[in-house]
């Protein structure tokens, strides 16, 4: 995947990217955010209702996958069990479709997002930093949060701690068109939900677990079986926004499971592969295409720049 030629969203990916370093640090070899994380691997294994909805490769067979869970903060020893580090936790979901073939779902566990915009996520960013313990009320992220409310609403969205990645949810921030072999079309958002169900600390147990708990469990999950995630997908109906990640369809709408991920083993840290990958927002596969939400393409190459350096780092 390229970088752009653009010069605008060249910049633009530059700043979000400081803004990152800004608030967190610079750690050589690491991603500005969701730096700590596990690589896993595993199969996807679709329903016949997925190959109903989209003609994309992985919904008509059994497909590898990598699926990466990680912290929220840009700091490689972000401790699982710190809110402020670890929440919302990110899952990167890649369908390995053939040699150098793939297709990614990028995902946290806060259903919503807090900027329309790469622009005013940056600005986001900026009033975090911003806003010390020291700094005067009203401080700046209260001065965002009071001018944005969409923002606002994500930040006081509860984050429990999970007792396991395998007993969390993850949504995908922005929309996707499904299309199927009779050329219809469904605008969809992905869900990726625990086989087993949710569940989470409560504040005080989370306290008591070590820093790298979730890590941890997941390995001695994996040598015991397989653990289990469910892909979903949310239908919009004729009217739903879907180019805004900030907008949510309602809750009465349709859900449909695409199939099962199947997690068997860890990835070691020292996998060339494991290193090296750089998940993409935007799916570029036959039967799924991005919606316009304004924020895929930024994210998109914020996430190719981060992946360059981060390479670049890792071999000096």
């Amino acid at each position: 995947m390229p970088l752009p030629t653009d010069g605008k969203r060249l910049a633009l990916a530059k700043e979000v990217i400081q803004a990152f370093d800004d608030l967190h640090g610079v750690f050589p070899g690491h991603r500005p955010a969701h730096a700590k994380g596990i690589l896993m691997a595993g199969s996807f294994t679709p329903t016949p209702e997925a190959a109903q909805l989209s003609v994309a490769p992985h919904f008509q067979a059994t497909t590898p996958v990598f699926l990466r869970f990680s912290n929220f903060a840009g700091v490689p020893t972000a401790a699982d069990n710190n809110p402020n580090e670890s929440s919302p936790r990110g899952c990167g979901l890649r369908f390995q479709l053939g040699d150098h073939v793939h297709t990614d779902i990028v995902a946290h566990s806060t259903d919503g997002f807090p900027a329309r915009t790469a622009q005013e996520f940056v600005e986001f960013l900026h009033a975090l930093r911003a806003s010390g313990p020291d700094v005067p009320h009203p401080s700046p992220i209260e001065q965002f949060l009071g001018s944005h409310p969409k923002a606002l609403a994500f930040v006081q969205t509860p984050k429990p701690i999970p007792t396991s990645f395998a007993r969390e949810s993850f949504f995908s921030v922005s929309a996707y068109e499904f299309i199927n072999a009779a050329g219809a079309r469904q605008f969809v958002r992905y869900r990726i939900l625990p086989d087993a169900g949710n569940e989470y600390l409560s504040a005080e147990a989370a306290a008591a677990q070590g820093p790298n708990f979730l890590m941890e469990e997941l390995v001695k999950r994996v040598a015991s079986g397989p653990a289990k995630m469910q892909l979903w997908v949310q239908l919009a109906a004729v009217g739903d926004v879907v180019d805004n990640a900030q907008e949510s369809w309602p809750a009465d709408r349709p859900q449909v499971l695409l199939g099962v991920i199947s997690l068997t083993q860890r990835v070691p840290d020292d996998d060339a592969e494991g290193r090296r990958i750089i998940f993409d927002p935007i799916p570029r596969v036959a039967g799924i295409e991005p919606s316009s939400d304004p924020l895929l393409e930024p994210r998109a190459d914020v996430y190719v720049m981060a992946g360059k350096r981060r390479r670049e780092q890792a071999a000096h």
